[in-house]
């Protein structure tokens, strides 16, 4: 049974497969400083990973998220006037964990530790092009969407490859 994301660095798209069938296809934006695994470079790491927490399932569209709880904020346009630089997370939270020892798992490679998430962000932001911070952003409705069909322990791979069907098999 395969389950699982992939994230095609090349396309900036996010595809979710649940028992072997592409059940979902979104736009995202990831690094602005392209791919990377290195602490402090602000790339979106490649690899196998795993998600490691959902957070937010039940909060509303466009619930701010700092520090991956929720601070009570729904977020308008006029909140993101007053911190215009701000890196809003949004609506969900896919925490991911790297699962390649010493690529993306440990040391100034850690997925996990740099803090690297799947997130809804404000809808002004470009979908499609790299933009983020090393996190991958997606529409707040399309991170609701894909956060009600993912759990704990998921499969996530995050490549450039846009030839292979890279989907690792995960249980549920």
């Amino acid at each position: 049974m395969q389950n699982g994301i992939r994230v095609s660095l090349s396309m900036q798209r996010l595809t979710l497969a649940i028992d072997g069938r592409v059940v979902g296809q979104w736009a995202c934006s990831t690094a602005a400083a392209g791919p990377g695994e290195q602490n402090g470079q602000g790339g979106t790491p490649r690899g196998a990973h795993r998600i490691r927490m959902v957070i937010g399932r039940n909060a509303p569209a466009g619930a701010v998220f700092v520090g991956r709880r929720p601070t009570g904020e729904i977020y308008t346009p006029s909140l993101g006037a007053q911190a215009p630089a701000r890196d809003w997370i949004l609506s969900r939270v896919l925490w991911l964990t790297g699962i390649e020892p010493g690529f993306n798992r440990g040391g100034a490679v850690d997925t996990l530790r740099r803090l690297i998430y799947i997130h809804g962000t404000p809808d002004t932001e470009p979908m499609g092009v790299p933009r983020s911070h090393g996190c991958i952003r997606m529409r707040n409705e399309a991170v609701i969407e894909l956060a009600d069909q993912c759990w704990p322990g998921m499969a996530v791979v995050i490549d450039d490859d846009t030839d292979k069907e890279r989907l690792p098999c995960s249980g549920h």
